[in-house]
């Protein structure tokens, strides 16, 4: 089986900034492909990789520092590879997972971009958008090819959550060589608008989380070991939280091999 939240130094459970030029539109998630300045998503997509569960972990926004391989252009696309653990009924790991084929869940995520501070702290943001993404449902469990893992199967492996990628479009942002990407989305009880609520038995994006493992193809991680956090839970830190909680920061030292996944696309 592939696909668990990863347990870097046993801290991941199983289970504001001033904005000096938000310059962000939309332009529709497919198009804006051209040069790529920074890869580190797998190709061809695996069914799964570990992942940064929110909910699980308290967390709100979760990203990293990528150099870029070249210059932005006009026009940017930013994908990022996402992990659903969401069935549309019963649960992930016991194998009473039930998925219809296609089915679909819809959320909003929030992509920022932060200029890198001194010591590589979170620095201005300079662009931020919000879509709302239709999403697919992990596939039903798979007891005869994964019997006693509650997985689902495809080429050999047995998965629990299906890795997908939603895209970004940014018009009129210039990108400097170097920058923090992220990306924030509600889930029952953490992020900018918790919806227990609004929807007291939770929902699908309770299960959902950020595709981790990233080796860049093209462009490089300046800072290979950390990462960037808002978790309100000390345990989902490095230092456990000895510099702060609740606001999205610097988290050093223990994400090697742990890095989001992102794409970036310019021209």
């Amino acid at each position: 089986m592939t696909g668990r939240i990863p347990a870097r130094a046993g801290k991941l459970a199983a289970a504001l900034l001033a904005t000096a030029a938000v310059l962000a539109v939309m332009a529709g998630g497919a198009s804006a492909s051209g040069t790529v300045i920074y890869n580190d998503i797998p190709s061809p997509l695996p069914g799964n990789v570990p992942s940064q569960a929110f909910e699980a972990t308290s967390t709100s926004e979760a990203g990293s520092e990528v150099q870029f391989a070249g210059a932005s252009a006009a026009t940017t696309k930013v994908s990022v590879a996402l992990s659903s653990w969401a069935c549309e009924s019963g649960g992930a790991e016991d194998g009473s997972c039930v998925t219809a084929a296609g089915a679909k869940f819809e959320w909003p995520v929030t992509l920022h971009i932060y200029t890198v501070g001194l010591g590589n702290t979170v620095g201005t943001q300079i662009a931020s958008l919000t879509r709302t993404f239709k999403m697919p449902y992990r596939p039903s469990a798979n007891a005869t090819k994964c019997p006693g893992n509650g997985g689902w199967y495809r080429a050999g492996s047995c998965f629990h959550g299906k890795l997908f990628k939603i895209a970004f479009v940014l018009k009129g942002v210039s990108l400097p060589s170097q920058a923090i990407i992220s990306v924030a989305y509600n889930t029952s009880d953490f992020g900018a608008e918790p919806q227990r609520s609004k929807t007291p038995a939770g929902g699908p994006y309770d299960s959902l989380n950020l595709g981790l493992t990233g080796t860049p193809t093209v462009g490089s991680q300046p800072q290979p070991e950390d990462a960037y956090l808002n978790s309100t839970w000390t345990g989902a830190y490095c230092d456990n939280g000895l510099t702060g909680t609740g606001t999205f920061r610097l988290d050093a030292g223990c994400w090697a091999g742990d890095q989001p996944l992102f794409k970036v696309e310019t021209g």
